[in-house]
């Protein structure tokens, strides 16, 4: 029964479980990153912390490069009539319009469920 597989290397570090690869060097990778992502769930929740009391909703994991996330944050606070930004991998939307963002995302294609109260 030899069913070890090598997941780390003190020469190469943390090595690919399919192709056995260092995993910066990895070639499976991008093909398993490109089939998760549309696979994807995006998340659309409300925050008040921190906010004095304002709601915020936030839209997590959203598969985009960063010019595609700003243009799509661009559309939503137009669709919604409110402001908000791209915090790193979020956009942030003020008020809860969490219902407003999970139909136009859905008629967009993507994967969404509403997280959160």
């Amino acid at each position: 029964m030899d069913d070890s597989r090598l997941v780390y290397s003190t020469d190469k570090g943390r090595v690919c479980c399919s192709c056995s690869m260092p995993l910066y060097e990895c070639t499976c990778k991008s093909m398993k990153k490109s089939n998760s992502q549309s696979d994807r769930v995006i998340k659309v929740g409300r925050e008040v912390k921190g906010r004095g009391g304002k709601a915020v909703s936030i839209i997590r994991g959203v598969p985009l490069e960063s010019s595609e996330l700003k243009q799509l944050s661009s559309e939503l606070k137009k669709y919604c009539g409110t402001g908000g930004s791209v915090r790193g991998r979020e956009i942030v939307i003020q008020g809860d319009q969490r219902d407003i963002i999970v139909s136009l995302l859905r008629e967009k294609g993507y994967k969404v469920i509403k997280a959160g109260g």
